[in-house]
């Protein structure tokens, strides 16, 4: 089954936690890049936070469904 995570900052995203999405905290643009890059497997879906968004810059999105969260 296909999972969903939340990239960004643990202030933004663990709320998320509640709902059993995946929390992959990154509080740096290095740390955003290091999460996307060991994304685990079976997460198909990623939700960024703006700032998260803005650290990745343009993304290959034929691995996985992104979506930026509101600001």
């Amino acid at each position: 089954m296909t999972k969903v995570a939340v990239l960004g900052e643990p202030i933004r995203t663990a709320g998320y936690g509640l709902a059993g999405i995946t929390l992959l905290a990154a509080t740096t643009a290095e740390e955003v890049r290091r999460q996307w890059r060991e994304l685990p497997a079976d997460v198909g879906i990623v939700l960024l936070t703006p700032a998260a968004a803005e650290a990745l810059g343009p993304l290959d999105i034929s691995q996985v469904l992104t979506v930026v969260l509101p600001p």
